[in-house]
C-alpha cells in the first residue's frame, strides 16, 4: 500500500554535485526511479509523506555527522524523522561524494548504491533501525526485499529467505 500522499522534494547542495547531469537537480539518477524507491520504502502504516531528499557535498557532510551525530567524518546517509507515520515527516540526506567512493569500492553501480541508501534512509524514517543483531538483520532483509523490485542485487550478500 503506498501513502495517499507523497510529497518529495529533491535538493543538491551544490552546483555539479553529481557526476552526471541525467536526473534532477543533479541528480544522477531520474526523478521517477526515486519517487519509486521512496514509495517502496514507506510502510503500510504510512497515509501521508513529506520527504526531502537532499545531496551533499563533504563539508556540508561532515557538519551534519558532527552536529547531530558527534561524528567528525562524512557519511553515506543521514535520515532527520520529524513525524512518525501515519503522517510522516523527514528529511534524508546523501553525501554523494562518500556514496560515490562506497559504490566504486564495492564495485557497484553508483545508481544501485544510490537506491539502496534511499530506501535505507527512509525505512530509518519509518521508524527501523539497526542498533543491534536482530534488529539489523531485520532492516536488510526489509532492504532486501525492497531492492529486488528494483532488479538491485542485495548489498548485505546472502540472507535467510523469510
Amino acid at each position: 500500500m503506498h501513502p495517499t500522499q507523497l510529497s518529495l522534494q529533491l535538493q543538491a547542495a551544490e552546483k555539479g554535485l553529481g557526476p552526471s547531469a541525467q536526473g534532477p537537480d543533479g541528480w544522477p539518477i531520474s526523478r521517477q526511479r526515486i519517487r519509486r524507491a521512496v514509495l517502496a520504502s514507506l510502510d503500510a502504516q504510512v497515509e501521508s509523506a513529506e520527504l526531502t531528499l537532499r545531496l551533499v557535498g563533504e563539508a556540508e557532510g561532515r557538519r551534519l555527522n558532527l552536529d547531530y551525530r558527534g561524528r567528525n567524518a562524512p557519511t553515506n546517509v543521514l535520515t532527520f524523522a520529524y513525524s512518525p507515520p501515519p503522517d510522516l515527516c523527514a528529511d534524508v540526506v546523501l553525501c554523494l561524494p562518500v556514496v560515490a567512493r562506497e559504490a566504486r569500492a564495492q564495485r557497484k553501480p553508483l545508481d544501485h548504491h544510490l537506491i539502496h541508501l534511499i530506501v535505507h534512509g527512509c525505512l530509518h524514517a519509518c521508524g527501523l533501525d539497526h542498533e543491534n543483531d536482530d534488529e539489523a538483520e531485520a532492516m536488510e532483509e526489509h532492504e532486501a526485499a525492497i531492492l529486488r523490485r528494483f532488479r538491485i542485487p542485495n548489498p548485505y550478500g546472502t540472507i535467510k529467505a523469510p
